[in-house]
């Protein structure tokens, strides 16, 4: 069966959830230990987070879920033109350069662009205008994204050619039922797969992120008493103001969305940090972890604890038995290749430049209990 045009269910102009896989070429274990060599190349799992980060504080898209293994990776996505449309010329090219610089530091990277290389983009309305477009599209995105990967990684090993297989998946969430359920399923894919047992040894996801963040703050050990003044440090220079430490989650999108209480608008994240502050479950973060443990704790065998035995609130509203819920959040990649989302819901929607229906698989009906 031949793939439709990404066109048929990508459109940049619109405010959108995606999930989007990416696989290595031959699904060779490029992030993890080859089980036939030996080799291990754990470590560049650091390079695609380090890249989300930045991405994610300079895209016009908010980073929802992620998880890294060890031949493809795991995104949720959700594209925020209305929050591009806030920032002005300056703001866009500058974001835009802090993507693609044009200089970099020893470290490898960017520097802030200067007044000459802002003034190459903003002076030319076209080049902003394209820009601006290609800032909240999720094809510019995980091009940029795997380009960077492929780059790095072909140059540690000293070949050229294909990194990543030459087209990325990427299936759009259309209800509340599929952007939950589907973020579960990124969240577990390490326990799932049985390479973690818990939630934070779910090295390289966001739910390890967010469970991190959750986590009281550590006391900072005491230090011996020394001679210096109040004022002064012991070397005579004044001392530094304590740091603020960042959240470890900073960078991904708030759980909780709540329209009746939340501020309207786009809500564009201040501190560069993410591209917006606005949330995507109607459940509170704590809320959320706990749902994700519940899960594991049924999908995972052997898994140490008691099984709750109630099912959490948010699946009781949304009317998913413990049975379609779990078997979502198995088989998720199964059910949905298309689009996501219930089966009644999926039958509304057309495709967005032929206008025909999506294909919905037979199980997944069974599943929601419907006819064939």
């Amino acid at each position: 069966m031949a793939r439709s045009n990404r066109s048929e269910t990508v459109d940049p102009s619109d405010v959108q959830i995606f999930h989007a896989v990416s696989r290595t070429n031959r699904a060779w274990w490029f992030f993890g230990k080859d089980p036939i060599s030996g080799e291990d190349l754990g470590y560049r799992k650091a390079w695609i987070e380090e890249l989300l980060v930045r991405f994610a504080g300079s895209f016009g898209i908010d980073l929802l879920s992620f998880s890294i293994l060890s031949n493809h990776f795991h995104l949720m996505l959700r594209s925020r033109p209305e929050v591009v449309s806030t920032w002005d010329d300056n703001e866009v090219a500058r974001r835009w350069l802090m993507i693609c610089p044009v200089r970099k530091d020893d470290q490898g990277d960017p520097m802030p662009p200067s007044q000459p290389e802002l003034d190459r983009i903003r002076k030319s309305p076209q080049k902003v205008a394209e820009i601006r477009r290609r800032l909240s599209d999720l094809s510019w995105w995980m091009r940029l994204l795997n380009q960077r990967i492929a780059q790095r990684a072909n140059k540690e090993d000293g070949v050229k050619g294909h990194f990543f297989e030459e087209r990325f998946t990427a299936v759009p969430l259309i209800d509340e039922e599929s952007v939950l359920a589907c973020s579960v399923y990124v969240d577990l894919n390490l326990i799932r797969a049985c390479i973690a047992e818990t939630i934070e040894m779910s090295d390289h996801t966001s739910a390890q992120r967010r469970a991190e963040s959750v986590r009281p703050p550590e006391q900072p050990q005491q230090d011996a008493p020394t001679e210096a003044t109040d004022d002064q440090t012991p070397n005579g220079a004044a001392p530094e103001p304590a740091k603020q430490n960042k959240r470890a989650d900073s960078f991904l999108a708030p759980v909780n969305l709540d329209e009746t209480t939340d501020a309207a608008g786009p809500q564009p994240n201040q501190a560069g940090d993410r591209c917006s502050d606005k949330g995507f479950l109607p459940m509170s973060e704590e809320h959320y972890l706990e749902l994700l443990d519940w899960s594991a704790r049924n999908l995972a065998q052997g898994k140490p604890g008691q099984t709750p035995s109630d099912l959490p609130p948010i699946l009781e509203r949304l009317g998913l038995s413990p049975t379609v819920w779990l078997a979502l959040v198995a088989k998720f990649g199964e059910l949905f290749s298309t689009i996501a989302g219930r089966p009644e819901h999926i039958d509304t929607e057309r495709t967005k430049q032929t206008g025909r229906r999506f294909y919905v698989p037979k199980q997944t009906r069974v599943l929601f209990g419907q006819a064939a």
